[in-house]
């Protein structure tokens, strides 16, 4: 009986190494023609190529709800009806403050948000995206007389009364924002604002604080407090201004910024930026936070995107890219195409604006010829998917982290609210979606289906 029982496991076994079972999941590759391929499994997410038209309506998605949520109006605080007679500082003025769906248009968020309307408009040829940013920066040419007003009057200089250019304090008040301004006026779109742009790009460069050797830092939560975020609210603006101006002192900042917070920060055992380090405590815990690794590659394809080809440390600063994004592909989630908040920590939640982020300065690096297709493209596809299915009917995007400080424990991270109304997810998705758009129209880049599965081969072999 004994062996009856194990002849019959042999063979079950057999069957099953014959015939193997596919991977559980509700999609079907499309690209796979044959359906009784018993090598093709099915996937959790849509595992496939997508077309254009679908990267386009995902954008038009995102843009119709931004364009329904981003107010360009005046209200009365105590009375909370709109105001249109700005004849007159009334001291109770505000703008929606950014509560719900109202999003807050000075927010270092809505920079990034510019830039991918911006570059959404220069891939598809669809005017509406640089008519958002068109409103918006008019909204702000328009209204900020009558705010200097109002804070003369006596209001408060904050969020909800122009403050982040009234009363700058700090990198997220001016950089995002100043390399979005500086981007506009380059395609011409909106009106001249170089007065703000000059105000922003001097705090960036002359009034934030800094350590001893020169690293843009912050005086919170610690003394010296380096967050790897200031890579991106810093050194865009920086290397905008620079090909603004054509005064390279601005590209040797921006150069400076990103290999010294890579000194600092990166952590060469395991591949990542931690999120932050205070020069007063000499044992920082170090905690691999995605959306801050997001901020420091992100930083780095806008630098190189203008940076001279003569400048002496665009190699440094390839290398330090290349390798950054060695480390994210490896970490990309097999389940979802997605990013873990955590990055080296499986069990924290998929995380959307990082991983939208890592989609587009993937792309962006595949397209401008940093780093291989073939290695590289179908790990920004698979990212990509995943990222859509992360936008829902609405055009709202879901699983974006809100707001995080620089912390020294995991449970406070694991643990950040996830939100619609965090902005931070909105850009992001803007520019991924339009660098795929761009990848999958590359002349000089095929991307075949081949053994179930993606290769994007340069066409040159």
């Amino acid at each position: 009986m004994k062996g009856n029982a194990r002849s019959l496991g042999l063979l079950l076994l057999g069957l099953v190494v014959a015939h193997p079972a596919p991977a559980e999941g509700p999609y079907r590759n499309r690209d796979s023609k044959d359906p009784n391929d018993l090598s093709e499994g099915t996937y959790p997410i849509p595992y496939q190529k997508p077309t254009i038209a679908e990267i386009q309506e995902v954008l038009e998605r995102v843009h119709a709800y931004l364009e329904a949520n981003s107010p360009t109006q005046v209200v009365d605080g105590r009375t909370g009806k709109e105001i249109t007679d700005f004849s007159v500082p009334n001291p109770d003025a505000r703008i929606p403050d950014g509560a719900g769906e109202a999003f807050y248009p000075l927010d270092y968020t809505m920079g990034v948000t510019h830039s991918g309307m911006l570059l959404a408009h220069e891939v598809t040829g669809d005017p509406r995206f640089a008519d958002y940013t068109r409103r918006q920066l008019q909204f702000i040419a328009d209204r900020l007389p009558y705010f200097r007003e109002v804070v003369a009057k006596g209001a408060r200089p904050g969020k909800e009364t122009f403050g982040a250019i009234l009363r700058t304090g700090s990198l997220d008040d001016s950089g995002s924002m100043c390399a979005a301004l500086v981007k506009a006026r380059q395609k011409g779109v909106g009106p001249d604002l170089k007065a703000v742009i000059d105000h922003w790009s001097d705090y960036v460069a002359h009034q934030q604080f800094r350590l001893a050797d020169g690293t843009l830092a912050r005086q919170r939560p610690q003394p010296e407090s380096l967050w790897a975020d200031d890579l991106y609210m810093s050194v865009p603006a920086l290397a905008r201004m620079g090909a603004l101006t054509g005064d390279r002192t601005w590209f040797d900042d921006a150069v400076k910024q990103v290999l010294q917070f890579h000194g600092h920060l990166w952590d060469p055992q395991v591949g990542l930026y931690a999120h932050g380090k205070h020069l007063n405590q000499p044992l920082n815990p170090e905690f691999y936070w995605a959306r801050a690794n997001a901020w420091a590659m992100l930083a780095s394809v806008e630098l190189l995107d203008v940076l001279p080809e003569d400048h002496p440390g665009r190699e440094r600063v390839l290398e330090a890219l290349r390798a950054h994004v060695r480390s994210i592909a490896k970490l990309q989630s097999g389940t979802s195409g997605l990013w873990h908040q955590m990055l080296d920590k499986p069990d924290s939640y998929l995380e959307t604006s990082a991983s939208a982020i890592f989609v587009y300065s993937i792309a962006r690096a595949i397209n401008q010829g940093w780093i291989s297709p073939v290695v590289y493209g179908s790990v920004a596809q698979a990212g990509w998917i995943g990222v859509t299915t992360r936008v829902n009917a609405k055009g709202q995007v879901e699983g974006t982290c809100v707001g995080t400080t620089l912390a020294s424990d995991h449970v406070y991270y694991y643990n950040r609210p996830q939100s619609v109304y965090a902005t931070h997810g909105y850009g992001p998705v803007l520019l991924a979606g339009s660098e795929m758009i761009r990848l999958l129209k590359n002349p000089a880049i095929d991307v075949q289906h081949k053994l179930r599965t993606y290769h994007y081969v340069p066409k040159e072999g």
